[in-house]
């Protein structure tokens, strides 16, 4: 329906003329209701209306923007808030376990944020040479050992630029370069360790002794009768002189 249509039906229907028009599908609002019939009206809201009256007010209800709260009583607004004890005196002591897992993510003395001189007193990485003589369960150990440190190192780090400590950043790099070059040590010597495995299973392809299906025992050594080469005789060599 057009603009001009929408405003000669309002001027027929004695009403006055909107400076905006609205749009066509409101048109059947625009029209008088008929005599004698009842037309029937639902509210938008379940709630009856006289539970909460209206106070007009746009920004009713909670709003984090605004800091606002809400504009009538709920159920939990008669309960007494809990307030901080700020006397450590009266305090409930909590009984927490002393050998808790969670301890070994602390330092010794098991403080928020260490002392620089603690974070600085620690030895050299873990060289190459040296884990190479280690098995798979001690470089396992190590490299867990290190997550942790990092982690501990990591979590002091964040705690102590939020309270805006102004020190002990430098020890705890230092600290963190050396876990991550014996982390790096440990890379490498694994990396050693797959290659030689790969070189060696394929030589175990070739070997008549070995056998990689898996339905039998995997090693199956030959006679040593079979391995050894005749010695030759030399009784029967003459000599001459």
């Amino acid at each position: 329906m057009s603009v001009r249509s929408i405003r000669q039906l309002a001027r027929s229907c004695c009403l006055s003329v909107p400076s905006e028009v609205p749009p066509s599908f409101l048109v059947p609002s625009l029209l008088s209701p008929v005599t004698g019939s009842t037309v029937r009206v639902s509210h938008f809201s379940t709630s009856r209306p006289q539970s909460f009256p209206r106070d007009r007010n746009s920004s009713r209800g909670v709003s984090a923007i605004r800091r606002t709260g809400p504009r009538e009583p709920l159920s939990v607004s008669y309960l007494p808030l809990p307030r901080p004890v700020l006397d450590p005196s009266k305090r409930s002591k909590v009984q927490v376990d002393e050998n808790h897992g969670l301890w070994q993510f602390f330092n010794k003395e098991r403080t928020a944020i260490s002392k620089p001189e603690d974070d600085y007193a620690h030895g050299r990485p873990w060289s190459v040479e040296e884990l190479r003589n280690k098995s798979w369960e001690d470089l396992h150990s190590l490299w867990w050992a290190c997550v942790k440190e990092r982690n501990r190192i990591a979590t002091q780090s964040f705690e102590r630029g939020r309270l805006k400590a102004g020190y002990g950043d430098y020890e705890a790099q230092r600290r963190d370069t050396t876990i991550r070059r014996t982390q790096r040590s440990i890379k490498h010597v694994l990396t050693e360790r797959w290659y030689s495995w790969e070189d060696a299973r394929k030589i175990a392809r070739t070997d008549s002794e070995v056998d990689l299906s898996g339905d039998g025992p995997a090693y199956t050594p030959l006679d040593l009768e079979d391995d050894v080469l005749e010695e030759p005789n030399y009784s029967s060599a003459v000599t001459t002189t």
